[in-house]
C-alpha cells in the first residue's frame, strides 16, 4: 500500500512544504551560480529514464562552466567545475531543483538515482529492475557509497531497495543522507571529479 499509494502522496505534500521553506535559500544559490558559471546558465536539464524506463528531463543546479578547448570540445569536468560548484555539489545542493521533478511525479524523494538513457541497453535483466520504481533524489546506493563504489554494487543496492521499499526504510535513507552530506562522503570516485561512466562491466 505504501509503495503504490502513500509514498507518492507523502512525497508531494512534503515537497510543497520544503519548497515553501527553502525558496529564499534557492534564490541565493541561483545568484551565486549565475556569477560563478560565467554565462553558462544556472540550471542543467538532461533526459533520464524514470519508472518503467519512461524518459523525463531531470533538473539540477549547474556546477560547471561550458568552457571548451581550441577544437571546440568541452574541457574535462575537473577543469570546468567551479569553486562555488564544488561546494554546491559537496553539500548535494545541486540536487535540490529535482524537488520540481518530485512534484511532477517523475521522481520520488527516495529511489534509485536516474542515470543516462545510453546505459539502458547495458543493463542485465536484474539491473534493469531498478526502473520498477520512481527514481529518487537519494537512495540506498547513495548512503552506501554514493559515487565511491562500483556500478555493479550500486545496481545491487538499487535492486535491493526495489524489493524492500517501505516507509521506515525511506526514513532511514533520508536520515543517513543528511548525515552523509554533512560528512561529505562518497562525493566522487577516487581520482575523478564526479564518477566514471558505466560501460556494462564496472
Amino acid at each position: 500500500m505504501y509503495r503504490h499509494f502513500f509514498k507518492r502522496i507523502i512525497d508531494f505534500g512534503v515537497t510543497l512544504c520544503v519548497l515553501f521553506l527553502i525558496w529564499p535559500f534557492l534564490l541565493l544559490i541561483i545568484v551565486f551560480l549565475y556569477f560563478a558559471n560565467r554565462g553558462s546558465g544556472v540550471f542543467f536539464t538532461q533526459k533520464r529514464p524514470g519508472r518503467n524506463s519512461k524518459i523525463f528531463k531531470v533538473i539540477k543546479f549547474k556546477t560547471m562552466t561550458d568552457e571548451r578547448d581550441k577544437d571546440g570540445k568541452l574541457l574535462p569536468d575537473e577543469k570546468r567545475l567551479t569553486k562555488v560548484g564544488r561546494v554546491v555539489r559537496s553539500l548535494s545542493i545541486d540536487e535540490l531543483p529535482q524537488l520540481l521533478n518530485v512534484l511532477k511525479g517523475d521522481m520520488a524523494f527516495v529511489g534509485p538515482r536516474p542515470l543516462l538513457p545510453k546505459y539502458l541497453p547495458l543493463y542485465s535483466d536484474e539491473q534493469f529492475r531498478r526502473h520498477e520504481v520512481r527514481p529518487g533524489i537519494t537512495g540506498w546506493a547513495q548512503i552506501n557509497g554514493r559515487n565511491n563504489i562500483s556500478w555493479t554494487k550500486k545496481f545491487e543496492y538499487d535492486v535491493w531497495y526495489v524489493d524492500h521499499v517501505s516507509f521506515w526504510l525511506d526514513l532511514k535513507i533520508l536520515f543517513l543522507t543528511v548525515k552523509k552530506v554533512f560528512m561529505e562522503e562518497g562525493i566522487s570516485k577516487e581520482g575523478e571529479a564526479t564518477t566514471v561512466p558505466f560501460d556494462g562491466m564496472n
